[in-house]
């Protein structure tokens, strides 16, 4: 991941609107991803997905208006020096970026509510070294400007995934949609534990004191991504010509990566699809099967294997309590 130096990137903003803020260019940026790494299809996911199109799920009714001037990030709990941020000082910190796709528990199999970006921010690590990790801290709450909570293992910040208190998202200052002015990123978590958006505190505390905001709701307290694979051409119930036809999607496993896809016709065999090249293991990753489309109507199904082997269970399971599984299947028609 790119490294800017401390102050060499440098953001001016007063006010509560992202517009507001202008970013200066990065010592260190992560460079333009080579052309393999998207696969060129009709209606196929883009490689980034678009700010303006990145999923949103949150339980905001009005998304906050965070006034940079009298904004603060505080680091407190069980840690030696607690400490606290304006938006200036946050800055100031080493900033990287870093791709990585992010996914919501209540996406059903097939659905929209995932997205990759490229985030920029602090690594959450570099933090919770300044504030010194107390022995026995076990997780990290991050707490919104609204009073929304997520709780995670301490684990998922020191393991090498690299979690950051995100600034930016594709290039730009962070929407208020999406968390204006600091948000957590934490790969290979679903959102309702990681994701707090309008971030105001991380708070170090054990893993049986608190439940973030949706745990005494039904959902897991552990909340790590499944691997999944989805059909994005052709759409369900389709009508297409016969010959040669397209079947692409886009296949995640944050942190473990995603090592094939394969693509079953009418409960036949499977077949290898081709992906793209893997900008890391934190992202999803497009592939491709060439289909000789017969006519009649046809199921398509398909499957996705991790980084370490195992392929995406076939049981079929509802979002909660620990997300959606089972196969993408679709129906089309050949004429």
């Amino acid at each position: 991941a790119g490294l800017a130096g401390r102050g060499a990137a440098r953001w001016f903003s007063r006010g509560s609107d992202p517009a507001g803020v202008v970013l200066a260019p990065a010592s260190a940026p992560l460079g333009v991803p080579g052309t393999a790494a998207s696969l060129d299809v009709g209606g196929l996911s883009p490689l980034f997905t678009p700010n303006d199109t990145f999923y949103r799920i949150d339980t905001a009714l009005t998304v906050p208006r965070v006034d940079l001037e009298t904004w603060r990030l505080g680091v407190t709990g069980m840690v030696d020096r607690p400490f606290e941020l304006s938006f200036d000082d946050l800055l100031a910190l080493p900033q990287v970026e870093s791709d990585i796709t992010l996914a919501c528990v209540s996406n059903v199999v097939g659905g929209d509510l995932v997205g990759n970006a490229r985030w920029r921010g602090v690594r959450l690590a570099d933090l919770l070294e300044r504030a010194g990790v107390q022995a026995g801290a076990t997780q990290i709450v991050g707490r919104s400007v609204d009073g929304w909570t997520g709780g995670f293992p301490v684990e998922a910040a020191l393991d090498g995934r690299e979690p950051l208190v995100a600034v930016a998202m594709n290039g730009e200052p962070l929407p208020r949609d999406h968390g204006f002015p600091a948000r957590l990123v934490v790969p290979g978590l679903f959102g309702y534990v990681s994701a707090t958006k309008w971030l105001s505190e991380i708070e170090l505390t054990t893993m049986e004191a608190f439940d973030g905001y949706w745990v005494p709701r039904g959902w897991s307290k552990l909340a790590p991504v499944n691997t999944q694979a989805r059909i994005d051409v052709p759409r369900f119930g389709a009508r297409t010509p016969a010959g040669r036809q397209p079947v692409a999607g886009v296949a995640w496993a944050p942190t473990r990566g995603i090592s094939g896809v394969e693509v079953s016709i009418d409960d036949g065999p499977w077949q290898k699809a081709t992906l793209s090249e893997p900008l890391n293991e934190d992202t999803w990753r497009q592939w491709l099967y060439e289909w000789d489309a017969q006519p009649g109507r046809h199921e398509i199904r398909t499957r996705a294997t991790d980084g370490t082997g195992e392929t995406q269970t076939a049981e079929e399971v509802a979002p909660r309590p620990d997300g959606a599984t089972g196969y993408h299947t679709i129906a089309v028609t050949v004429a």
